[in-house]
């Protein structure tokens, strides 16, 4: 299981302080998904050598409308193991769900962001990631999390309805807001979602980076051939 962080400058927390809670806490892995505007400087195979676990350089692609979002998609996909954009605007969520270049849908419902059928379909249909985001349930009170609630129970039955592909995290800016797996699997159960698809969601995160690892290595011609072998390791 991964969790998809953010780390200083983005965040308060470096990437060797986030990668050796996640060890503590059982995760095989973090990607580091730092947006666009606010990388962070790290080697993740020094960090991963140290603290046993996979380090990722993924990015969150954030955008002020569709046409710089998709510029900025472009950018990263080929250097990239996993690109997410920054969900919470409507135009910008319709955006990520229709393009198959896009590995996740980031907190879809935050701000003025919604999710409805028409969506959940879109991302069926293009096989991106809509993330279950817990960050407002865990670090939120009062209304604000109320509301929070009802979003997530939403976005979940939306998903699990048109078999739509999903990720989870607690979308943690320091390392003091991971949770372990275990601790997420037991928040889900309580607020309606159940724990086996919170460890599923978990899991995606690992399943999308090796299946772009396998694509960006030198072995990948294109989709269906690989030099030294006619079968996809995929497969």
């Amino acid at each position: 299981m991964y969790e998809a962080v953010h780390a200083v400058p983005d965040g308060e927390s470096t990437v060797a302080r986030m990668a050796l809670t996640a060890s503590d806490y059982g995760y095989e892995g973090i990607v580091v998904r730092n947006h666009g505007d606010a990388p962070a400087a790290y080697d993740p195979e020094t960090i991963s050598e140290e603290y046993g676990v996979d380090v990722v350089p993924g990015v969150e692609v954030r955008a002020s409308d569709p046409s710089r979002a998709s510029g900025f998609v472009g950018n990263h996909r080929d250097d990239r193991p996993l690109v997410a954009v920054h969900g919470g605007d409507p135009a910008i969520n319709r955006f990520a769900v229709e393009q198959p270049a896009v590995d996740v849908l980031a907190h879809p419902m935050v701000g003025d962001g919604d999710f409805n059928h028409v969506l959940a379909k879109a991302a069926a249909d293009n096989g991106v990631r809509v993330e279950l985001s817990l960050a407002r349930v865990l670090r939120r009170e009062g209304g604000p999390r109320v509301q929070a609630l009802r979003d997530l129970r939403k976005l979940h039955e939306l998903l699990t309805q048109y078999d739509a592909p999903f990720v989870v995290s607690a979308d943690p800016f320091s390392h003091l807001h991971l949770r372990a797996p275990r601790e997420l699997r037991a928040l889900g159960d309580v607020v309606g979602i159940p724990g086996a698809d919170v460890e599923r969601g978990l899991t995606e995160w690992d399943a999308v980076v090796e299946h772009n690892r396998a694509r960006l290595s030198d072995a990948f011609v294109e989709p269906g051939v690989w030099r030294g072998s006619r079968e996809n390791p995929d497969s």
